[in-house]
């Protein structure tokens, strides 16, 4: 589908249909800036995430990974988790079973996702029903994203009202009672009005015993052009997702116990996740001439949680038995963001420059309670590993030191950046960030207030060189920020009030090169350090002091596109080594980082075998994690093929069969912790049929 391009002239094209009735074309907006249109394919050639103006990729002198939406398609992906397996260099963590958790060249986060390019950072499930694309930036990037992202962040990139007609729905059934449908519908209402609704449901079950899953999003969107030089796009989503939440299975001897996929531990009945969010996007564009935009981002975003769950602890000695505990924890929060950037394209003399300035400014309201589960009077109860399910009486209630607290953010930032090119072969990019990050906290069990404030200032560099229009060679420096109160933001404490931010430094050197027109190869190499974490003062261990760090070293190499007409691949290697490389408070000296494979590789192919018919094939492959920070228990490497294939049934309507783990192979996909490691799912099918009109 064809993109709305961002500030200018409206143009409205008509078509005449053979009984000669007029339709209403695409709205489209041309001029100084131009929104990256939805990807064709596998292959994506523009992007705004990595510099805030529509750039081509091979002028980005960082890494960046792109799923788009016919991938998403492809391989009936739902989740975050299932994006990332194609992405180099990101892996998904557990997320305690409730949310989204990734870990980025070595960095976990619960907080690097964007949606527009603006923060999204609550901790649930997010869905893809009205993606376009998913975008993975990844090296430090607080010049263009502000605080935190040390390591990388996610970008979602919305489906919007382009004026498009488009009738699409679908529906999806599969094993383990999978039950899904989505919608989407648009058109143009009138030149300058276009509108489009996204929406979805699902209700399903999953291989592991008593774990259920029910999700519901509507998301309207409209695009108006009052004028030709003004665009404004108005979105709302409404989204709830409801499930069992499940922490996997303990450890026993450094290694995932040895027991059934599908085993519970903890109680099914006690253990839920339920987030409710409404959003609100406005985005307003103006022309101010053919060379200046002005561009304004506005996100309002209420998140309201609340997580219970009873789940596995340590294994005995003996391998007989195992213990439980529990806790719930609810979450209530407002996002108010705004961003409002000018960008100007001009020449010094030969020189072209596209320069952007703006300012961001936003206010994050937290407010948290938490208590424990008592089984009588303890916090742990035992039971036999034959039988892992505790259904007797429990209560909840508040310990010592659970949390009743509420937390204010307050941020304020002004940036530059300039992207020049000098020659058509050589372009540099240069830009600083300076972030004012107030919080201000409220123990209210004890009345107690705390407060922080940091000023960080994040610069980026970085040079391409293009020795024949194909190819593109690159280096690249970005420093970001994480403040001392962590990703969420939810607590401050005495210790944490006194911390300087942790600092990261990614350097990066890289290709891109288009090896046909419609497919894509990068390379990169990097070096990402984490520096000023906390861990304990070696004179006195009851302080904390920050010589705590971690390095990151790795090559990433990614591929999408076209290699024929019929074949499409999509996928990437990863050679890395994550480490601490000073004591932490977390992890000694010398430790691997958790979750971070040494290799990983994921390789997805489509071919169109006949205009009627496809078929795909596809390797997930990747060496042995340790699931803790301490190194003592490690998860197995494994491989993993999965397999599809396409009919076109009529011109309307397609249907497809996805097979995942072809093979049923038994392995362990992630983990939060030594005693909660995720099994990998079984031999899963997924039937899905789509209708367009």
């Amino acid at each position: 589908m064809a993109g709305v391009a961002l500030g200018g002239a409206v143009t409205v094209q008509a078509q005449q249909a053979q009984d000669s009735a007029t339709v209403l074309g695409p709205v489209t907006v041309t001029g100084a800036e131009q929104r990256t249109e939805p990807v064709q394919g596998y292959v994506a050639k523009r992007s705004t995430s990595a510099t805030k103006t529509d750039t081509p990729l091979q002028d980005v002198p960082q890494s960046i990974s792109v799923v788009p939406e016919t991938l998403i398609k492809d391989q009936a992906m739902q989740s975050m988790a299932d994006v990332v397996r194609y992405m180099p260099g990101v892996n998904a963590g557990q997320g305690e079973g409730n949310r989204d958790q990734l870990t980025i060249r070595g960095n976990s986060t619960t907080a690097s996702f964007f949606l527009d390019g603006v923060r999204d950072d609550a901790m649930y499930f997010r869905d893809l029903y009205n993606i376009d694309r998913v975008e993975a930036l990844k090296g430090s990037n607080a010049m263009i994203f502000g605080r935190g992202g040390g390591g990388g962040v996610i970008n979602r990139v919305q489906k919007e009202a382009d004026g498009q007609p488009v009738r699409e729905f679908s529906v999806r059934a599969g094993s383990y009672n999978t039950r899904r449908v989505t919608g989407d519908v648009g058109q143009a209402v009138t030149p300058d009005f276009a509108v489009r609704l996204n929406g979805m449901y699902e209700n399903s079950d999953s291989y592991r015993d008593s774990v259920n899953v029910e999700r519901i999003g509507i998301n309207p969107t409209v695009t108006f052009t009052p004028g030709d030089k003004t665009k404004i796009k108005l979105s709302y989503e409404y989204f709830k997702d409801d499930r069992t939440a499940d922490r996997g299975v303990p450890s026993y001897r450094g290694v995932p116990l040895n027991t059934s996929t599908s085993t519970f531990f903890g109680n099914p009945d006690n253990s839920f996740s339920t987030v409710e969010s409404n959003a609100v996007d406005a985005t307003v564009e103006h022309e101010i001439t053919s060379n200046i935009t002005i561009r304004d981002r506005f996100r309002y975003a209420h998140y309201d949680k609340i997580y219970q769950n009873v789940f596995a602890g340590a294994v005995n000695a003996a391998g007989t038995t195992v213990s439980l505990s529990g806790y719930n924890h609810s979450i209530e929060r407002d996002n108010l963001v705004n961003q409002t950037d000018a960008i100007f394209k001009l020449n010094t003399g030969p020189v072209k420059h596209t320069v952007v300035t703006g300012v961001e400014i936003g206010r994050q309201k937290t407010d948290q309670f938490r208590n424990t589960a008592f089984f009588g009077n303890a916090t742990s109860v035992t039971v036999p590993l034959s039988n892992p399910i505790y259904r007797g009486p429990t209560t909840w209630r508040q310990s010592a030191t659970d949390a009743n607290s509420s937390a204010t953010v307050t941020t304020a930032a002004g940036y530059v950046q300039d992207q020049v090119e000098l020659t058509e072969q050589f372009q540099v990019i240069g830009g600083l960030r300076f972030e004012r990050f107030d919080i201000d906290y409220t123990n209210n069990r004890n009345g107690q207030k705390l407060s922080r404030q940091d000023t960080m200032w994040s610069p980026r560099l970085g040079v391409v060189f293009k020795p024949v229009q194909p190819l593109s060679l690159y280096a690249s420096y970005s420093v970001s920020y994480l403040p001392g109160s962590g990703d969420q933001f939810t607590t401050l404490t005495t210790t944490s009030a006194n911390l300087e931010p942790e600092k990261f430094t990614n350097w990066e050197i890289g290709a891109k090169w288009d090896v046909l027109a419609n497919l894509s190869v990068t390379g990169a190499l990097f070096q990402l350090d984490r520096t000023n974490t906390s861990a304990p003062d070696p004179n006195n261990p009851a302080l904390t002091v920050q010589t705590g760090s971690q390095r990151t070293r790795g090559f990433e190499l990614g591929v999408s596109g076209n290699i024929t007409d019929k074949w499409q691949v999509a996928g990437g290697y990863t050679l890395q080594k994550a480490e601490i490389t000073s004591t932490t408070s977390s992890a000694a000296s010398g430790a691997s980082v958790a979750l971070v494979p040494r290799h990983s590789f994921s390789l997805w192919n489509k071919y169109q075998i006949t205009e009627m018919f496809g078929a795909g094939i596809g390797m997930i492959h990747q060496t042995k994690v340790y699931a803790g920070a301490d190194n003592t228990v490690t998860l197995p490497g494994y491989t993993r093929f999965d397999a599809a294939v396409y009919a076109n049934v009529t011109d309307n309507v397609k249907a497809q069969l996805n097979v995942q783990n072809l093979f049923d192979r038994k392995y362990y996909s992630t983990a939060n912790s030594n005693n909660n490691i995720t099994p990998g799912a079984p031999r899963t099918f997924l039937v899905t049929l789509t209708s367009n009109f």
